[in-house]
């Protein structure tokens, strides 16, 4: 994919994927604004979510919070959407790259559900995901590198970490959720 005419390098909209010279922080910090997230929300004692448009809260144990920390750092690099089918992606491509051991029960159930689900409503896109995993074991999940360290990283870096392409692993438009906001946000990064 390339960078529409109509964007700078950095941009974030989703037309294309985030930049692989873009830092994750800014990179995270696009995915939360055009989402609707906030980085606040990971220290919550409940999470919300959503089934079929019916929201619902989860507890946001120490063990989930962490997970959905490193799972929104794939989004970043995989370029995986946050809409039902993405999600079904990114929780297909989450449970062959990290065994559901490093997850725990409570965790692991959430990431195999929504690969099941996914497999249901888009069992293409979601096939793909998982087949687009070919190395088990190196999600973020099992890495030893601190949260922070991985914040100061480009994206093109943690891309080559999780041994994705250059460009990670979406195919055209991101989709959202549907509680995102209506006009997404557009980070530039510095030059």
């Amino acid at each position: 994919m390339s960078v529409s005419p109509s964007c700078s390098l950095g941009c974030t909209c989703r037309n294309h994927p985030v930049h692989p010279s873009m830092r994750v922080r800014e990179a995270l910090e696009a995915y939360l604004a055009e989402n609707g997230f906030t980085v606040a929300a990971y220290r919550d004692a409940w999470t919300r979510a959503s089934f079929f448009g019916l929201p619902f809260w989860v507890p946001n144990t120490a063990r989930h919070r962490w997970a959905i920390m490193l799972h929104d750092l794939h989004h970043v690099a995989t370029g995986f959407g946050t809409d039902l089918p993405g999600e079904g992606e990114i929780s297909a491509w989450e449970a062959r790259r990290a065994g559901m051991r490093a997850l725990g029960l409570y965790v692991g159930g959430i990431v195999l559900g929504g690969a099941i689900f996914g497999m249901v409503i888009s069992p293409r896109r979601t096939l793909a995901a998982y087949r687009a995993a070919p190395s088990p074991m190196s999600s973020l999940f099992g890495a030893e590198a601190s949260y922070e360290s991985l914040l100061d990283l480009t994206v093109g870096e943690l891309r080559a970490r999780l041994d994705l392409p250059a460009h990670g692993l979406a195919e055209g438009t991101r989709r959202l959720h549907p509680d995102a906001p209506k006009a997404p946000a557009r980070v530039v990064a510095a030059a």
